[in-house]
């Protein structure tokens, strides 16, 4: 085999595996940098809550406060539950995008080595054809 033929091989080795290989690799680093900054955010969120509402106990002093404070929790309890809630949706859109993003990656991938294998068959052929 010449360099030049093998230099064609190697590019399209590289086209055809390398890189989908690479481009997959950058997307899940992505997706989970996203993932990561979205729980960090929320941990933090759910800890500011959580200290918040320790301070407000250590505040209560008298059956009034006491009525407050349990006022207030309900306010929290749904604030929290909506948050929750916007955090599951968050995450299911990040997954539907990484999941319709990875598809798309696998199927431009396999229609590349479908066309190299196409390719690489009409090559031996006519090769084939030209020793005899």
């Amino acid at each position: 085999m010449s360099n030049e033929t093998v230099t064609q091989m190697q590019k399209q080795i590289d086209s055809t595996f390398g890189a989908p290989a690479r481009t997959y690799a950058s997307m899940v680093l992505d997706h989970f940098e996203q993932l990561s900054n979205l729980q960090f955010d929320a941990a933090k969120a759910y800890a500011e809550t959580s200290i918040q509402q320790a301070r407000a106990a250590l505040e209560v002093k008298d059956p009034s406060d006491v009525r407050t404070f349990v006022e207030n929790q309900q306010k929290v309890a749904k604030d929290l539950g909506e948050r929750m809630k916007g955090d599951a949706e968050k995450v299911a859109s990040l997954n539907q995008a990484f999941a319709q993003n990875a598809q798309k990656v696998t199927q431009e991938s396999a229609e590349k080595v479908s066309k190299a294998a196409q390719n690489g068959a009409k090559t031996a052929t006519k090769a084939a054809s030209q020793s005899k």
